[in-house]
């Protein structure tokens, strides 16, 4: 009995945290303004769309957007499989815990560098005069931001 409340107090709030971190991740309106006035080039669909990309540019960043999902799903699939483990022994391991929070840690880094590294390689297959005008749409969102921060316009409801 005590291990299923266990279980249910801590299995509760990653529960109600993965359904709202889907339940916000679709509309952008449902976003905060600090989630949508990050800096830096962002290659949403309708920004993409408005760059007008070739048929090779669309190929291109399809690639790119698939090339590392099979090994992520695999390395998110081994996390998950430590973490029940952890949770459902039959004593909790301290040090376990500890160095899965480490690990998640130092991989949260690497996540970052990665996704500039995309981002970086997603900008190339850009030609010059697209990276331009998405740098204009880039200039004209961060105004916008900028407005909406200065003006009081954020997350108020």
């Amino acid at each position: 009995m005590t291990k299923k409340l266990i279980l249910a107090t801590v299995m509760f709030p990653i529960a109600l945290g993965t359904a709202s971190a889907f339940a916000a991740g679709k509309d952008d309106h449902k976003r905060s303004a600090m989630e949508r006035c990050q800096p830096g080039p962002v290659l949403n669909p309708k920004i993409m769309k408005r760059l007008e990309l070739t048929d090779a540019q669309k190929e291109q960043f399809k690639a790119l957007r698939n090339a590392n999902r099979t090994e992520m799903k695999a390395k998110m699939d081994a996390r998950d499989k430590r973490m029940n483990d952890l949770l459902m022994a039959d004593t909790f391991d301290k040090d376990k815990a500890e160095a899965m929070v480490k690990e998640a840690q130092n991989n949260r880094v690497q996540r970052q560098v990665d996704r500039l590294e995309n981002q970086f390689k997603m900008l190339s297959i850009l030609t010059p005069a697209q990276k331009e005008k998405l740098m204009e749409f880039e200039k004209k969102h961060q105004q916008k931001c900028g407005e909406m921060m200065h003006h009081g316009k954020g997350d108020r409801k």
